[in-house]
């Protein structure tokens, strides 16, 4: 599918060059695509100026603004490849990530200054400062007045476009390649499910070193026309502020935001029925399902990795309420099998895609590449599914997640959902523990829900009525925050530290 394609901010200039394409609230300013596309024109100019070749890589450390995408569309132009950090991340942690990597410049934001100069010192990295009197050898803004040099009008469509590093949980972060062919792939698939026009608008708030910040849903409108307001980082009073104007038509959020959203008390200040919204990262409790919709707004789950894009499939509003916990079906250029079942038919196993819109790899890794994909090409997602007889797929459980316990396969994923329907829990995360007489059992740790307090002394016997017995967990542990990802996932290697 396309070995090349149109320039994608000079394509989308050409097609609606006044229209808007991104809000920055921050500086008070909108962003044409025509403006976009020059101000890419300049940068990728000054790239090129600086020294920086096809193939070497620009970090960039900055929380979320318009310059991010100026920058990314600037590497497209010049193959450059782009390797977004995480914010979050101490310097001895970034100089190890980019060291997987390499880099020859670091692009960065004010607050993030001093985090990117000691990395630059580490790894010889010439810098590039957004802001002006942060120390940088070169100001961003001043690539705005360089005589534009001739680029071309088509980028490849297969060549790495930018890195993003996976989570980490399990050790040492991957570099996923991304591609201009994924990159549209992924506008398809989620454009048909959510039915995403030139006339929607989201907020780009999750940040950008992650795969649902550029793609979820923010390039996407970028190539359909549409406008995105860019908010710095998560900020719950500057969201609801959005979604009271009515200036968002389109949302999407992982199950941590949407807990936020639920418990903020402007909650029942929206009109949540003239929203469209999306949910990924982990499935949406059922109980987050049910509130949001007794007014009127329903959430249609979805699953995706940074490896597919990331949006694999996503459920229909038509089913959302029917299927609840399903991430519906695959979307459009994206193939799905579940290893050892027939074709078509229910059952369960690993999930298996295969489609343009998976990554081609590890940047540098032919191991973890191999690793990842079967001799047909699917990519192993390392992710036990359900297809029941309709069609409609279920996530189970990550399959490094499942435990044994008296020699009966466990998955956390099962027991939370059923610990966060009962009424005193707003979240629950299970992992398996070493265990004299099972080998293994369940370790659940807890939130509660505001305003109320968790005995854990009846959670076995209320388990009990829902779970088979080796399920039920045979620890319950309250904890006032978890640890979690730039994603919101919970970090439960950290949860099992905390028993040790």
């Amino acid at each position: 599918m396309f070995e090349a394609l149109p320039d994608m901010a000079a394509k989308r200039a050409e097609l609606t060059p006044d229209a808007t394409a991104f809000i920055d609230l921050q500086a008070d300013r909108q962003w044409t695509f025509a403006a976009i596309n020059r101000a890419a024109s300049n940068v990728a100019t000054g790239l090129v100026e600086m020294g920086l070749e096809p193939g070497d890589r620009l970090a960039i450390l900055s929380l979320n603004r318009v310059e991010f995408f100026i920058a990314l569309f600037a590497c497209q132009r010049t193959g450059i490849i782009l390797a977004p950090l995480n914010w979050r991340q101490p310097v001895a942690e970034l100089t190890e990530v980019l060291s997987s990597v390499g880099a020859s410049a670091v692009l960065f934001d004010e607050p993030n200054a001093e985090a990117a100069l000691a990395l630059a010192k580490k790894l010889s990295l010439r810098t590039i400062a957004m802001d002006p009197e942060t120390g940088a050898q070169t100001c961003f803004p001043a690539f705005y007045d360089m005589p534009v040099k001739p680029m071309p009008s088509q980028a490849s469509a297969t060549r790495p476009w930018y890195l993003l590093f996976t989570s980490g949980t399990t050790g040492l972060p991957k570099a996923v390649v991304q591609t201009a062919r994924m990159g549209w792939a992924n506008a398809v698939n989620i454009a048909q499910a959510i039915d995403l026009t030139s006339r929607d608008s989201s907020v780009n708030y999750l940040p950008l070193f992650h795969t649902a910040g550029i793609n979820l849903y923010t390039l996407p409108i970028f190539l359909f026309g549409g406008v995105s307001t860019i908010l710095p980082k998560f900020e719950i009073d500057d969201i609801f502020a959005l979604l009271r104007s009515g200036s968002v038509t389109q949302f999407f959020g992982v199950p941590a935001i949407y807990q936020a959203l639920s418990l903020h008390e402007a909650v029942d200040t929206v009109e949540w029925s003239s929203l469209r919204c999306a949910c990924g990262g982990a499935p949406l409790p059922e109980t987050q399902i049910r509130f949001f919709a007794e007014r009127g707004l329903r959430i249609c789950n979805g699953f995706g990795m940074t490896e597919t894009g990331p949006t694999a499939f996503l459920n229909d509003e038509a089913a959302a309420a029917r299927k609840i916990g399903s991430v519906g079906k695959a979307q459009m250029l994206t193939e799905a099998r579940l290893d050892g079942v027939a074709s078509s038919k229910a059952g369960e196993g690993e999930l298996l895609l295969r489609g343009p819109a998976i990554t081609p790899g590890y940047f540098d890794n032919a191991d973890a590449t191999e690793k990842a994909f079967d001799d047909e090409g699917w990519l192993r997602t390392g992710d036990v599914a359900r297809r029941d007889a309709d069609g409609y797929y279920f996530i189970v459980d990550r399959i490094k997640d499942m435990f044994i316990s008296g020699g009966e396969n466990v998955y956390p994923a099962e027991v939370e959902r059923v610990l966060d329907g009962h009424p005193d829990i707003l979240e629950a995360a299970v992992v398996g523990v070493p265990d004299e007489q099972w080998g293994e059992v369940g370790a659940a740790f807890l939130l509660a829900r505001p305003e109320r307090v968790i005995d854990p002394e009846t959670l076995p016997a209320w388990c009990r009525e829902r779970l088979a017995a080796y399920k039920v967990p045979k620890r319950f542990h309250i904890r006032e925050e978890f640890p979690r990802t730039a994603a919101g996932k919970v970090r439960k290697p950290e949860l099992k530290d905390q028993l040790a």
